[in-house]
Protein backbone atom coordinates (compact mmCIF):
# COMPACT_ATOMS: atom_id res chain seq x y z
CA UNK A 1 0.00 0.00 0.00
CA UNK A 2 1.46 3.36 -0.97
CA UNK A 3 0.50 6.08 1.34
CA UNK A 4 1.62 10.06 -0.03
CA UNK A 5 0.79 13.08 2.26
CA UNK A 6 1.65 16.62 1.67
CA UNK A 7 1.08 19.53 3.93
CA UNK A 8 0.33 23.36 2.66
CA UNK A 9 0.63 26.87 3.73
CA UNK A 10 -1.03 29.40 1.89
CA UNK A 11 -1.26 32.99 2.07
CA UNK A 12 -2.70 35.12 -0.13
CA UNK A 13 -3.02 38.98 -0.17
CA UNK A 14 -3.95 41.81 -2.40
CA UNK A 15 -4.27 45.02 -1.99
CA UNK A 16 -6.95 47.30 -3.82
CA UNK A 17 -6.03 50.60 -5.19
CA UNK A 18 -7.73 53.93 -4.23
CA UNK A 19 -7.32 55.84 -7.35
CA UNK A 20 -9.45 59.13 -5.93
CA UNK A 21 -6.36 60.43 -3.82
CA UNK A 22 -4.16 60.80 -7.20
CA UNK A 23 -1.57 58.60 -9.15
CA UNK A 24 0.68 56.68 -6.69
CA UNK A 25 -1.00 57.53 -3.80
CA UNK A 26 -2.61 54.25 -3.34
CA UNK A 27 0.60 52.61 -2.09
CA UNK A 28 2.26 55.00 -0.31
CA UNK A 29 5.51 53.64 0.05
CA UNK A 30 7.88 51.92 -2.38
CA UNK A 31 8.92 49.02 0.00
CA UNK A 32 5.24 48.34 0.16
CA UNK A 33 4.55 45.25 -1.70
CA UNK A 34 0.66 45.63 -3.47
CA UNK A 35 -0.13 41.49 -3.79
CA UNK A 36 1.50 38.68 -2.28
CA UNK A 37 1.24 35.04 -2.52
CA UNK A 38 3.11 32.42 -0.80
CA UNK A 39 2.78 28.63 -0.89
CA UNK A 40 5.02 26.28 1.16
CA UNK A 41 4.03 22.54 0.86
CA UNK A 42 6.24 19.53 2.43
CA UNK A 43 5.90 15.88 2.43
CA UNK A 44 3.60 14.76 5.29
CA UNK A 45 4.16 11.62 5.62
CA UNK A 46 6.67 11.01 8.02
CA UNK A 47 7.50 15.02 9.49
CA UNK A 48 7.78 14.89 13.13
CA UNK A 49 6.68 17.36 15.51
CA UNK A 50 10.13 19.57 15.25
CA UNK A 51 9.92 19.31 11.43
CA UNK A 52 6.26 20.36 11.45
CA UNK A 53 7.20 23.50 13.76
CA UNK A 54 10.42 24.36 11.49
CA UNK A 55 7.86 24.31 8.73
CA UNK A 56 5.49 26.45 10.07
CA UNK A 57 8.61 28.73 11.00
CA UNK A 58 9.32 29.04 7.68
CA UNK A 59 6.02 30.22 6.61
CA UNK A 60 5.90 33.05 9.91
CA UNK A 61 8.91 34.32 8.42
CA UNK A 62 7.45 34.58 4.84
CA UNK A 63 4.00 36.23 6.32
CA UNK A 64 6.41 38.76 7.85
CA UNK A 65 6.76 37.83 11.59
CA UNK A 66 9.68 38.95 13.80
CA UNK A 67 11.72 35.43 14.64
CA UNK A 68 12.12 37.06 18.45
CA UNK A 69 7.53 36.87 18.25
CA UNK A 70 7.51 33.17 16.42
CA UNK A 71 10.24 32.01 19.15
CA UNK A 72 7.83 33.56 21.82
CA UNK A 73 5.19 31.90 20.54
CA UNK A 74 6.44 28.63 20.18
CA UNK A 75 7.51 28.67 24.09
CA UNK A 76 4.15 29.96 25.25
CA UNK A 77 2.81 26.48 24.13
CA UNK A 78 5.13 25.46 26.83
CA UNK A 79 4.99 27.51 29.69
CA UNK A 80 1.25 28.95 30.16
CA UNK A 81 -0.93 28.71 32.60
CA UNK A 82 -3.08 25.70 31.10
CA UNK A 83 0.14 23.26 30.63
CA UNK A 84 1.31 21.04 33.64
CA UNK A 85 4.12 21.79 35.47
CA UNK A 86 5.76 18.76 35.36
CA UNK A 87 5.20 18.88 31.96
CA UNK A 88 7.24 22.11 31.77
CA UNK A 89 9.56 20.61 33.83
CA UNK A 90 10.69 17.53 31.21
CA UNK A 91 11.25 20.49 29.28
CA UNK A 92 13.35 21.94 30.81
CA UNK A 93 15.52 19.07 31.53
CA UNK A 94 15.84 18.37 27.90
CA UNK A 95 16.89 21.89 27.15
CA UNK A 96 18.80 22.70 30.38
CA UNK A 97 16.47 25.59 31.12
CA UNK A 98 15.80 26.53 34.70
CA UNK A 99 12.56 27.78 35.89
CA UNK A 100 12.11 30.95 37.91
CA UNK A 101 10.94 29.02 40.66
CA UNK A 102 14.11 27.52 41.01
CA UNK A 103 16.46 30.01 40.32
CA UNK A 104 16.83 30.50 44.29
CA UNK A 105 18.25 27.35 44.86
CA UNK A 106 20.85 27.66 41.80
CA UNK A 107 22.21 30.89 43.24
CA UNK A 108 22.46 28.99 46.68
CA UNK A 109 24.15 26.14 44.78
CA UNK A 110 26.27 28.16 43.21
CA UNK A 111 27.62 30.13 46.55
CA UNK A 112 28.35 26.75 47.72
CA UNK A 113 30.57 26.08 44.85
CA UNK A 114 32.47 29.36 45.13
CA UNK A 115 33.36 29.07 48.65
CA UNK A 116 34.44 25.34 48.26
CA UNK A 117 36.50 26.72 44.46
CA UNK A 118 38.16 29.33 47.18
CA UNK A 119 38.84 26.68 49.81
CA UNK A 120 40.30 24.66 46.95
CA UNK A 121 42.50 27.56 45.37
CA UNK A 122 43.81 28.27 48.86
CA UNK A 123 45.51 24.60 49.37
CA UNK A 124 45.94 22.44 52.23
CA UNK A 125 45.62 24.43 55.44
CA UNK A 126 46.48 28.15 53.13
CA UNK A 127 49.64 27.20 52.14
CA UNK A 128 49.38 28.80 48.35
CA UNK A 129 49.50 32.23 48.44
CA UNK A 130 47.15 34.76 46.69
CA UNK A 131 49.18 35.86 43.99
CA UNK A 132 50.78 32.11 42.98
CA UNK A 133 54.48 33.24 43.46
CA UNK A 134 56.91 31.10 44.34
CA UNK A 135 58.07 30.98 48.25
CA UNK A 136 61.43 32.11 47.49
CA UNK A 137 59.70 35.69 45.94
CA UNK A 138 60.27 38.43 42.96
CA UNK A 139 63.59 39.11 43.49
CA UNK A 140 65.22 35.50 43.20
CA UNK A 141 62.49 34.91 40.35
CA UNK A 142 64.36 37.73 38.27
CA UNK A 143 67.53 36.61 39.17
CA UNK A 144 67.11 32.93 38.65
CA UNK A 145 65.35 34.32 35.22
CA UNK A 146 68.67 36.35 34.24
CA UNK A 147 70.80 33.33 34.90
CA UNK A 148 68.90 31.44 32.58
CA UNK A 149 69.25 34.04 29.78
CA UNK A 150 73.26 34.31 30.59
CA UNK A 151 73.22 38.03 32.02
CA UNK A 152 74.73 36.67 35.68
Amino acid sequence: MTYNAEVQFKFDATYTHDYNRGFGSSIGDDDFIPEEHYLITAPAADLNAKQYFKLFEKFLLCVGMAPESIRSGAMSLVFNDWTREDDQRKVCKEFELTMDEDLDEKFKEWVKRDEEWNRLKKGPMGTVPEDNMPPWGHSDMEALADSANGVA
